[in-house]
């Protein structure tokens, strides 16, 4: 499996690290509160707000330079639409892979 990296934020800094922490810092903040989210409304089969959390944390997973996973969020995302919950499982570890690579950053 793909890892996270900070390479796409480093590019837009062009060195700026204040920018890049803000990014990190962001990132570290609302990442939580949307995993959370989405985890409460797959478990009730809310799917229209789990595929609105999903759509969010997609950019998220684009940030940290997860193409792989990025396309398995954007077909998590169409499934949801379509009331499936094909890959959840899949979607799940790449937002177990993001939480802990988020703590070591």
């Amino acid at each position: 499996m793909e890892k996270p990296n900070l390479s796409y934020i480093k590019k837009l800094s062009s060195g700026d690290t204040i920018f890049e922490n803000k990014i990190i810092s962001i990132l570290k903040e609302e990442f939580p509160i949307e995993c959370e989210s989405y985890e409460n409304s797959i478990n009730s089969d809310d799917f229209e707000a789990a595929a609105e959390m999903v759509h969010k944390i997609k950019h998220k997973i684009s940030i940290l330079g997860l193409e792989k996973s990025y396309n398995v969020a954007v077909e998590h995302e169409k499934n949801l639409n379509n009331r499936s919950k094909t890959f959840a499982s899949e979607f799940d570890n790449v937002l177990k892979i993001i939480t802990t690579y988020l703590k070591g950053v």
